[in-house]
């Protein structure tokens, strides 16, 4: 681990941004699983760190101990599947120890990370909390690893899914079963590879993932 000092100004400057989709405050590391789905969901986005020894307010309460650097790399190595190479860097401020840790977009994805039931499960970041992935992120994670061919023409259940979408705006995984007949897993793969060939996006709101026409 490298023990950096950038000035104080700069974990100031972090701090006055406020926890975001690239920033999370931890004011402790008491449990590696936790710390483990924050590594997968910012791994799974755009990458991201955590401030740690920064509560949810912003006030800066400082690390109790070294355990909690172990705990984060236990973390990344244990509990994450692929490990998650991470950076972690101590500033010294207000006579109080801030660990921030760097977490990288994942070029190996996705990434998982071990629960309580010893299950493995991928997140994402959205806004400032960690999202358990839908099996349309899942598959099309797939997509992005797999070559990707020539799209020519819609089947009839694709066509029905654009032009409800034209009429309708958004539609749910369930609705979209509903609608087409279509078998889960299948429906779950036209959604995927629509989203993969730029044709929908995905949303999440009120707890739910919609899948709408791109603008």
């Amino acid at each position: 681990m490298n023990r950096l000092h950038k000035g104080h100004h700069y974990i100031y400057d972090l701090i006055c941004q406020g926890e975001h989709q690239q920033q999370d405050f931890k004011f402790e590391i008491s449990d590696a699983r936790k710390i483990a789905k924050s590594l997968s969901a910012f791994s799974n986005t755009e990458g991201g760190r955590l401030l740690v020894g920064v509560k949810d307010n912003g006030k800066i309460a400082g690390v109790r101990s070294e355990e909690e650097i172990y705990m984060i790399e236990a973390a990344a190595r244990l509990y994450s599947k692929p490990v998650i190479d991470c950076e972690m860097h101590t500033h010294e401020i207000e006579g109080r120890t801030v660990l921030e840790v760097i977490i990288p977009k994942g070029e190996q994805g996705p990434y998982y990370a071990k629960d309580e039931d010893n299950h493995y499960r991928a997140y994402i970041r959205i806004k400032d909390e960690n999202i358990l992935a839908s099996p349309v992120h899942l598959r099309l994670w797939q997509y992005k690893h797999a070559r990707k061919g020539a799209f020519v023409r819609y089947s009839i259940h694709e066509q029905q899914l654009l032009d409800y979408l034209n009429t309708n705006g958004k539609i749910t995984l369930s609705q979209y079963c509903k609608l087409s007949g279509l078998p889960r897993p299948r429906a779950i793969n036209t959604l995927a590879k629509f989203i993969a060939f730029d044709l929908i996006e995905v949303v999440y709101s009120e707890k739910t993932f919609f899948f709408l026409s791109k603008p």
